[in-house]
């Protein structure tokens, strides 16, 4: 698929280009970072999301990762498994959907606070596409926080992915926001993986003059 930023047509391409939906078919009960990189995470997200707002938990599965103590006005659910969509403790709702079949998201523009992408942007075949619309989505002044460390599915992840290092992914993730609208695009190590895994968050802010991305 081609992408409008200079990279080459084979940089979204993956080993495995069977339908996402085949992948994701049975539920995987299993988190994909170790104990501190979450407890890193959730603390992030306590100094990051707005507590009592609305957050879209973007290619989540039964575990969201948001500190247990805070409480929000709505956390929306999106991934590609039901059954571990519906149980995950955290969302107040949550839609199935397959970003790389249709990156059009089912939410009105400017209403939420923030959006998180938790060690799934490496999948995304249209990544800026599917940025553009958190942006839209996004309140003006929204927060979006893309977080991953140095695990994967090597066959579901695309080319260019695997090619890179952790501190490249940072700097690739903060094109893709770059590109797709975003401002105060910033790269935060929260875990440096000497003891335990890496974990990397990458955020950016809906400009405060607009509701949508450069195409909406």
């Amino acid at each position: 698929m081609t992408q409008d930023f200079g990279l080459p047509p084979d940089a979204f391409t993956k080993m495995d280009a069977e339908d996402d939906a085949v992948f994701y078919a049975a539920p995987r009960f299993v988190t994909h970072i170790d104990d501190a990189a979450i407890a890193a995470l959730s603390e992030f997200y306590r100094r990051t999301l707005p507590a009592g707002g609305v957050i879209l938990d973007l290619m989540s599965s039964w575990v969201s990762h948001l500190p247990a103590d805070v409480p929000y006005g709505e956390v929306i659910g999106h991934g590609m498994n039901a059954e571990e969509l519906a149980a995950n403790p955290r969302l107040t709702r949550h839609f199935v959907q397959n970003l790389n079949a249709d990156g059009r998201l089912p939410l009105r523009d400017a209403t939420l606070d923030a959006v998180l992408i938790c060690v799934s942007i490496q999948y995304l075949e249209q990544p800026v596409a599917v940025l553009r619309e958190c942006l839209r989505v996004l309140k003006p002044g929204g927060r979006i926080v893309i977080s991953f460390s140095n695990r994967c599915f090597p066959t579901k992840a695309v080319a260019i992915w695997r090619a890179l290092s952790d501190e490249d992914h940072a700097r690739l993730v903060g094109l893709y926001l770059q590109q797709a609208g975003f401002t105060d695009i910033a790269a935060h190590l929260l875990v440096d993986g000497s003891m335990s895994d890496p974990m990397i968050a990458v955020t950016g802010r809906a400009p405060e003059h607009t509701h949508g991305g450069p195409d909406s």
